[in-house]
């Protein structure tokens, strides 16, 4: 069997995939901008169009020290909050010195068939140099048959006298059969007091 191999210029000519490739894009459908804001809340463009949703979250400040950024579900287009929801927590950090690294559960972060708001982070540092950046999978948000499981991974500086790097993952599912249409960000204590959400649908 003879093997084929692509070039430079054979590759550089490609202006299109075919019909029956999957590109497995990233599609932009809205962009928040929080600026001393209560809550960030997305209620239109989660629908059966993706199976698969995408959260970014850049450069998130918190208005207090120390406050955990925050999620909840809804099932009617944001007019009420609460979907009972199950997650587990862990982080990874260590300070600026390179001491003091750490691995663990979270367990007081955690919930189980929670209906408020829960943490998708432990407390962010509200120095004018820190924040958050990290990214939310959401799956079939749309599905009638499965519960709706997500995947959070977050990075952020704590706001300890000593600042830590500190990564977070979050895994965890909203407990309904009913379409999750609509969800909200915000903080254990105080404002978003500025950064940015993108919500993507991956083709």
């Amino acid at each position: 069997m003879a093997l084929n191999f692509a070039n430079n210029n054979s590759l550089s000519s490609i202006t299109a995939l075919p019909a029956s490739i999957s590109g497995g894009g990233l599609n932009l459908i809205s962009t928040q901008t929080a600026s001393s804001s209560s809550t960030i809340d997305f209620t239109s463009g989660l629908d059966s169009t993706y199976k698969e949703y995408i959260f970014k979250f850049i450069n998130i400040h918190p208005a207090t020290n120390a406050a955990k950024f925050r999620l909840i579900g809804s099932t009617d287009g944001g007019s009420s909050y609460g979907v009972a929801t199950t997650t587990s927590m862990f982080e990874a950090m260590q300070d600026e010195s390179g001491n003091n690294a750490v691995l663990r559960y979270e367990d007081g972060d955690d919930v189980a068939q929670s209906t408020s708001a829960f943490p998708i982070s432990t407390g962010i540092g509200s120095d004018n140099d820190e924040c958050l950046s990290g990214f939310l999978h959401l799956f079939e948000p749309s599905s009638s048959t499965f519960v709706k499981h997500f995947l959070t991974s977050t990075n952020l500086v704590n706001g300890s006298a000593t600042p830590y790097t500190v990564s977070t993952r979050v895994g965890g599912y909203f407990n309904t059969t009913s379409a999750i249409d609509a969800v909200q960000f915000s903080m254990s204590s105080g404002n978003i007091d500025s950064g940015v959400i993108k919500l993507y649908g991956v083709s």
